[in-house]
């Protein structure tokens, strides 16, 4: 009779979760549409190795902030090891390029220059000693990828270093050094160097071009001629591309690729190539991750495509698909880049929340769906930044990490880092060093890097945030949601902006249910939903609304 007990007890145990039907809760997604991106220059942001401040001879006096200050790949796996990133909820770091750049300087006229911002290559082949080595870029990018952090390289194909007393002119059936820009048409964008001194490379060119003798000279006194020259045969051999200068470079960069996995490429300089170029190194770059997960299916995050977002300058959202240089209308998005960095919205953040908001997800949802844009605050060679005085940072947080398409932090915006420094020219001002100190320090400092640490967190755990569609709630208080959904996932928010501390009655339309529980990200506080609304009790002007799940 006992044994018969039991069994029924069991049976009934059984058909009752049965009823539950419980489901294992499906992982949040990394959806590049919705990332929320670190910009740092390698030299500027930490030095974890300072056996490598001075390398190459680079020892003549400089402007201020125009030489190598220190920072290196050693000092972001620090900051990663450190948890700075995750705390900020930061899935995707881009780095300044970090391939051997030229070896002497150059004089602007306020004084000498070093290629610290890694812009001016002068062997794709190599990482630059001040930088650090090859061991130290895997392992930054094993130690991201186990915090499920990406890592976005910077490609350079349009222009070499500068000529300097001690580096060579690439010969001239692979650069010019004539004529220089005059920006007045299409062809004035591209046919000719960036500035005086900036050799451009014949990325036009289709003929099949020998390597420069300044390379070859320099992989046989570094011992690995035979190796570069057996890949680039390889390299040719399996695409079948003539060996012209742009296809040389191609290869270089998707080594980065297949040897370390990184993640994706922020592009340089776009619109001053032609078009098919970036076609071409989109295929090459897919070809070689596709390649990357097959022979290491251990590391492979997920299903993503490699990720190319574009610097057109001066492209913004407002142009859809399409950047007009006056005499010619491009469509960069249908020639290899799932993304473009948004010139407009350091502007349209002076914008009211909702009229941003919508617009943005409009846009996103219509014109550009299945691509994305990259919104910015501040940035490196941007003068005219949305709050250069840093008198607005949490505002710039608050606009920049809830505005729908991808987040780019530019270093230090989440410390107010000083975008104006005494004795500085040009974009130096933009270049000072990390100021760690301050989060230390000052207590505004760290008001501002907290408001970062929880929107950014947010933003992280809900795609909705970046990739989602906007809906307004109620105007008062300044209600809205924002809804993703994609095959079995699906991710819903709400959030509340500029309302009152204390009491708070949220709507929160049909987005949960009566009887769910939720939690303010931001207060930490949890309430179930009554009567369609949430009450809440904070000490903040901000909402983040989540389900908690049962």
């Amino acid at each position: 009779m006992k044994k018969n007990i039991l069994l029924l007890t069991l049976f009934i145990s059984f058909l009752s979760c049965i009823d539950k039907k419980v489901v294992p809760k499906t992982e949040t997604p990394f959806v590049w549409e919705a990332a929320n991106v670190y910009f740092l220059l390698t030299d500027r942001f930490n030095n974890g190795d300072t056996l490598n401040d001075n390398t190459l001879n680079r020892n003549k006096p400089t402007s201020k902030l125009r030489g190598f200050e220190g920072g290196d790949i050693r000092g972001i796996i620090q900051k990663i090891e450190e948890g700075y990133f995750t705390d900020l909820g930061i899935n995707a770091i881009w780095m300044t390029p970090i391939v051997e750049q030229i070896h002497g300087s150059v004089n602007e006229g306020s004084g000498d220059t070093y290629g610290f911002h890694g812009y001016w290559t002068k062997d794709w082949t190599a990482l630059d000693p001040n930088f650090g080595t090859k061991d130290d870029l895997s392992e930054l990018v094993e130690k991201a990828h186990a915090k499920g952090i990406r890592i976005v390289l910077d490609a350079v194909i349009n222009h070499t270093g500068p000529v300097t007393d001690i580096d060579e002119v690439y010969p001239n059936d692979w650069v010019r050094t004539i004529p220089k820009c005059t920006y007045d048409s299409y062809n004035n964008y591209i046919n000719c160097t960036l500035v005086e001194n900036l050799p451009d490379v014949l990325t036009e060119n289709t003929e099949s071009v020998a390597l420069p003798s300044i390379l070859m000279e320099k992989w046989k006194k570094e011992g690995r001629y035979e190796q570069e020259m057996a890949e680039l045969d390889a390299f040719f051999n399996e695409t079948g591309y003539p060996r012209a200068p742009k296809y040389y470079i191609m290869k270089w960069l998707s080594d980065y690729i297949v040897d370390f996995g990184i993640d994706g490429y922020r592009v340089d300089t776009v619109k001053h190539t032609y078009e098919d170029v970036w076609t071409d190194f989109s295929k090459v770059c897919q070809s070689k991750f596709d390649l990357f997960k097959q022979k290491n299916p251990t590391k492979v995050l997920d299903n993503n495509s490699f990720f190319l977002v574009g610097e057109v300058y001066g492209y913004g959202i407002k142009g859809k698909k399409l950047y007009d240089f006056g005499d010619k209308k491009v469509d960069y998005f249908s020639n290899g880049f799932n993304s473009l960095i948004n010139f407009d919205f350091k502007t349209d953040a002076q914008k009211p929340y909702e009229e941003i908001f919508s617009n943005y997800s409009n846009i996103l949802h219509s014109d550009l769906k299945g691509f994305s844009i990259m919104n910015y605050t501040s940035s490196h060679d941007d003068g005219e930044p949305f709050d250069k005085k840093r008198e607005k940072s949490i505002e710039a947080g608050t606009k920049l990490l809830l505005t729908p398409g991808i987040s780019q932090i530019y270093y230090g915006d989440e410390t107010a880092r000083s975008l104006e420094i005494l004795g500085t020219t040009g974009d130096a001002t933009l270049r000072s060093f990390m100021n760690w100190n301050d989060i230390e320090t000052n207590l505004k400092t760290k008001e501002i890097l907290t408001h970062y640490q929880k929107l950014g967190q947010f933003r992280k755990n809900h795609p909705s945030i970046g990739a989602g569609k906007h809906e307004l709630i109620t105007v008062i208080p300044y209600t809205f949601s924002r809804i993703y959904v994609k095959e079995n996932f699906k991710d819903e928010v709400i959030i509340v902006l500029d309302i009152p501390k204390g009491e708070k009655e949220i709507s929160v339309g049909s987005i949960f249910k009566n009887g769910e529980t939720v939690k303010d990200a931001y207060s930490g506080k949890v309430t179930k939903i009554k009567n369609g609304k949430a009450l809440l009790n904070t000490d903040f002007n901000i909402v983040l609304l989540e389900k908690i799940e049962p």
